[in-house]
C-alpha cells in the first residue's frame, strides 16, 4: 500500500522544504522512532516487529504527511528541480490522496511526464500501479500507447474522477445518467420512508432532499447542461415526488401544482442557483487558484466548422446576458456576499417571472 512505502528519510527533508519548524519535524519523526507492530495470524498476535518505512495508519496526521510527499512528487516531476531549489511559486496540482490527473496537449509530453513522475515516486519509495492507470486521449493525431517501463498503459474511453465520470466525447451526458443510477437506487433504499403512514409528506420531502436529491445534483453546477439533460433530470424527480405523495399514473396533476406542494424549484433553476452559487465562491478564490482560471480560460486552437457546441462559460455568459453583466464586474460584485446575494435573487426572480407568464 502507499501509506505504507514512504521513505521517512525523505519525508523529514519534504517537512522543512514546506517550512515545517525543526522542532515540530523531530516531534513528528521522535513519535516514529522505534515504531512497531503486531499481527493476528492464526487467531494470536504474532510477536512484535520493527516498521522502518511508510506513515502510520488511522493517525490523523498522516494523510496530511502523505499528501505532501505527492504535492512534492508533482512539484519536482514537473519542474525538474530538487527540493532545495524548488520555486514556491509553482501551482499545486488536483490531488485526491495518492490518485492524480495529469494533462498534457502532445503525446510526447505526456509520455515525458508519465516517465518523470515514475522516477521522483521511486525517489520517495513510491511507485505508480500500471493496471490502475488509464490514458484518455481526446481527438489526439497520435494513436501510438503511453508506455511506462516497457509496459504499455490502457487507453479507456471513460473515467471516473472525484465522483464525476470524464469521457472523450466531453459533455456531461455519462455523468448525468450514472448520477440518475444513483439517485435511483437511494430512493428504492428508503422505500419503507415513502411508504410510511407515520412520517408526514413534509418529513418524507425534506428527506428526499438530502438523501436522493443530494446524490442526483451532485456537482451539477459544472454540468454542461442540455435540453435532453434537464429533462431526464426532471422526470426522474418527478416521478420520485409521485410516488412520495402517493399519486399513481392515472392522476392528473400539473408539474406547478406538484412542485408547489412539495416546495421544489424546477430542476433547471435548481441547478442554476447552485452554479451561481460556485461561481460566486470560485471568484472570491485566489487569481493563482486553478479551479478560478479554468472558469475564465480560453482553449486555442481552431474549431471544425458549424455551430460550437454548447459550454459551461456559454451558459453562464447566458445568465450574465439576462443581467448586462460581464466578468470583471461579475468578479467585483462577488467580493461582496451582499452583493453576490442580491445578484442570484435578481436573476432567479427574473426566471420565476417568466415562468409565471
Amino acid at each position: 500500500k502507499a501509506f505504507d512505502s514512504v521513505d521517512r528519510t525523505t519525508l523529514w527533508k519534504i517537512l522543512r522544504y514546506y517550512g515545517v519548524p525543526e522542532k515540530i519535524v523531530n516531534i513528528i519523526r521522535n513519535s516514529y522512532d522505534g515504531l512497531q507492530c503486531k499481527v493476528v495470524q492464526g487467531g494470536q498476535l504474532t510477536d512484535a516487529f520493527q516498521v522502518r518505512t511508510g506513515v502510520r495508519q488511522g493517525c490523523l496526521l498522516s494523510p496530511f504527511l502523505f499528501l505532501l510527499v505527492v504535492d512534492w512528487i508533482i512539484k519536482t516531476s514537473t519542474t525538474r528541480n530538487s527540493v532545495n531549489s524548488l520555486p514556491r511559486s509553482q501551482p499545486l496540482f488536483d490531488l485526491i490522496l495518492y490518485k492524480c490527473y495529469f494533462l498534457s496537449h502532445t503525446h510526447e509530453q505526456m509520455q515525458i511526464k508519465t516517465a518523470s513522475i515514475a522516477a521522483v515516486s521511486a525517489s520517495v519509495g513510491l511507485s505508480i500501479h500500471k493496471g490502475k492507470t488509464k490514458v484518455l486521449k481526446f481527438k489526439a493525431e497520435n494513436s501510438n500507447s503511453i508506455t511506462l517501463d516497457g509496459e504499455t498503459l490502457e487507453d479507456v474511453e471513460s473515467f471516473t474522477y472525484l465522483g464525476s465520470i470524464i469521457d472523450e466525447q466531453g459533455g456531461s451526458d455519462a455523468d448525468v445518467k450514472a448520477r440518475i443510477g444513483k439517485a435511483r437506487t437511494a430512493f428504492l433504499q428508503l422505500k419503507n420512508i415513502w411508504n410510511s403512514k407515520q412520517l408526514s409528506t413534509n418529513i418524507k420531502v425534506r428527506i428526499f432532499n438530502t438523501n436522493v436529491k443530494a446524490v442526483l445534483l451532485y456537482e451539477a453546477e459544472t454540468w454542461r447542461i442540455t435540453t435532453t439533460i434537464i429533462k431526464k433530470v426532471q422526470v426522474f424527480i418527478n416521478v420520485c415526488l409521485c410516488k412520495i405523495l402517493n399519486i399513481h399514473w392515472s392522476d392528473i396533476i400539473s408539474n406547478s401544482l406538484l412542485w408547489e406542494r412539495t416546495n421544489q424549484l424546477p430542476s433547471e433553476e435548481e441547478i442554476r442557483k447552485r452554479r451561481w452559487k460556485w461561481i460566486g465562491h470560485t471568484s472570491r478564490k485566489s487569481s493563482n487558484c486553478i479551479t478560478r482560471q479554468a472558469l475564465t480560460w480560453n482553449p486555442e486552437g481552431k474549431r471544425k466548422r458549424g455551430r460550437p457546441k454548447n459550454t459551461l462559460r456559454r451558459i453562464i455568459e447566458a445568465d450574465m446576458k439576462r443581467k448586462n453583466n460581464n466578468w470583471k464586474e461579475l468578479e467585483r460584485i462577488a467580493q461582496d456576499n451582499v452583493g453576490w446575494r442580491t445578484l442570484v435573487s435578481g436573476l432567479f426572480s427574473f426566471a420565476k417571472s417568466n415562468r409565471r407568464k
